[in-house]
């Protein structure tokens, strides 16, 4: 017991050397998955979306479009994957991938405007909230 002031420093300073993941930021998932199509302003102007059969939307207009509220639930949906269509096919009239298997990892609670927090990955949270700063 006499040596137990020893343990304490090289706790802490291995504690100093344990890596965590960086979960990276809603900016930076919109960058890295969603510019591409939607462009870095959102507008529906990314490098890919010459190549789609249909253009992709213009995020910057999804609160002006829903009476000036940000549909919050409704966009986390759409970028999850979840279409209303049967899983594993894909909704004809959208081009837009599934990306739930990408940002899967730890959950917050989000309420979606009914007063229930629904345990949400904090990387489609960051989206959905990095979204609303682009609002025009």
């Amino acid at each position: 017991m006499r040596h137990a002031w020893m343990i304490l420093p090289l706790a802490l300073s291995l504690a100093g050397c344990v890596e965590t993941e960086k979960v990276p930021t809603g900016a930076e998932d919109f960058g890295d998955f969603c510019s591409a199509c939607h462009g870095l302003s959102g507008k529906g102007d990314g490098e890919g979306a010459a190549a789609l059969a249909r253009k992709p939307a213009d995020l910057t207009q999804l609160s002006a479009k829903n009476g000036g509220v940000f549909p919050g639930t409704r966009v986390m949906a759409k970028i999850w994957g979840y279409t209303g269509v049967a899983p594993g096919r894909q909704d004809s009239a959208s081009p837009m991938p599934e990306f739930g298997p990408l940002l899967q990892g730890e959950l917050v609670p989000y309420d979606g405007g009914d007063g229930i927090p629904t345990p949400t990955p904090l990387r489609l949270v960051q989206i959905a909230d990095y979204l609303k700063t682009l609002q025009e």
